[in-house]
């Protein structure tokens, strides 16, 4: 888009000039002006046509007479060098925009635009000027399609090496985590085998002592035998934890961040203040605050524009206060909806004893989580 509104740019003030340049009475004037306006609405169409080169060739060509009927020469007018330039930009348009034999199509027809007028013995241009401009502009255009045609390739190499390195961190994150969890599950099994098991055999023979102790041994006996028990209970929810999947924390969260910083191309600004990692979180509490910071980020990918987010955790009020915020930037005005993640990020925050605030101010989608914490720290 930058392109073509560079390219009508040029071509306006080159036709505006052309056209300034002549001495024209009414109806001559008309004709300039007529020839004119279906030269530029020649090149408004040429963006519908960008698919179809044969049809791209003939309505550039078709411009390239227009050009020539609008800037035709008036009679004792001296050299006007501004209709060259014209017929360089439709040109120069053709072979950026066309393969190489429709562009020198394009390319001849402009060319006799340009010599016409001296052809038939009108002030113009000499022919073995335009000739020479001729083979000096098809170089330069020749290595300026090398160019953006190298740079296209360098472009597609890129991406296809982009995509195999994505795939191959996919793999890498997945590996690590399979691994994590075999390493957590064989730890798990050996506390359950090895401690598990000598804490249930010391639970029975404490209780066989204690049937057939005296009165006075059996009450320490007892008291043994909690202890042991509420050391088995304990380390079966050591086991358990274990067994389980990590699903929060500051860990999982970067990992997250360095997955979508990897995969996604994000940029994200990960902003982390006093007293945060301190914050008596409950396991619940830091689960769901990792599930909204990937539902943020996934909207901010889908929604936002630019791929880029601040994350920023901070504990206002001496650490009675803990408070989460996704911020993304969106198209200026636009209306947003909440949908079914973020209806379901909110009841998780809320079930936990959370509240979540969702809005969108100018161009920023703000996501925002706070947890109250004086109720914990006073127990």
């Amino acid at each position: 888009m930058r392109s073509f509104w560079l390219w009508f740019v040029l071509l306006s003030a080159a036709l505006l000039l052309a056209v300034l340049q002549e001495n024209a009475d009414g109806d001559e004037s008309a004709r300039r002006m007529l020839f004119s306006a279906l030269l530029l609405a020649a090149y408004f169409a040429a963006p519908l046509l960008r698919r179809k080169p044969a049809a791209l060739t003939a309505l550039l060509c078709g411009a390239a007479v227009f050009a020539a009927i609008a800037l035709w020469p008036s009679d004792g007018q001296g050299h006007n060098p501004y209709p060259l330039l014209v017929f360089a930009l439709l040109a120069g348009k053709a072979a950026f925009r066309l393969p190489g034999g429709y562009a020198v199509i394009v390319g001849a027809f402009s060319l006799a635009g340009a010599a016409a007028p001296a052809i038939l013995g009108e002030p113009g241009y000499p022919p073995l000027f335009l000739l020479l401009f001729a083979i000096a502009f098809g170089i330069v255009a020749y290595l300026a399609g090398t160019m953006i045609g190298e740079r296209d390739e360098a472009t597609a190499r890129s991406e296809a090496l982009l995509s195999e390195y994505r795939l191959m961190k996919r793999r890498l994150a997945t590996s690590e985590e399979e691994a994590r969890q075999d390493e957590r599950s064989q730890v798990a099994r050996e506390i359950h085998d090895s401690v598990g098991h000598k804490l249930t055999a010391l639970m029975m023979q404490i209780e066989m002592h204690r049937l057939s102790a005296e009165a006075e041994s059996k009450e320490m006996l007892a008291e043994f035998k909690v202890l042991a028990k509420e050391s088995l209970e304990e380390t079966r929810s050591a086991v358990k934890t274990l067994n389980e999947e990590e699903g929060g924390g500051l860990a999982a969260i970067l990992r997250l961040l360095r997955k979508l910083e990897a995969e996604s191309l994000m940029r994200i600004e990960f902003t982390v203040k006093d007293g945060t990692l301190t914050a008596p979180l409950v396991p619940a509490q830091s689960i769901a605050i990792y599930r909204a910071l990937q539902e943020a980020l996934t909207n901010a990918m889908r929604h936002g524009v630019g791929r880029e987010a601040k994350i920023s955790f901070e504990a206002p009020g001496g650490g009675s206060v803990f408070r989460f915020e996704v911020t993304n930037p969106v198209k200026q005005g636009g209306a947003f909806f909440e949908g079914f993640g973020l209806r379901g990020m909110r009841e998780r925050i809320k079930e936990t004893g959370g509240q979540l605030e969702v809005s969108s101010f100018a161009d920023v989608f703000i996501v925002r989580g706070t947890y109250n914490l004086v109720d914990r720290e006073g127990e």
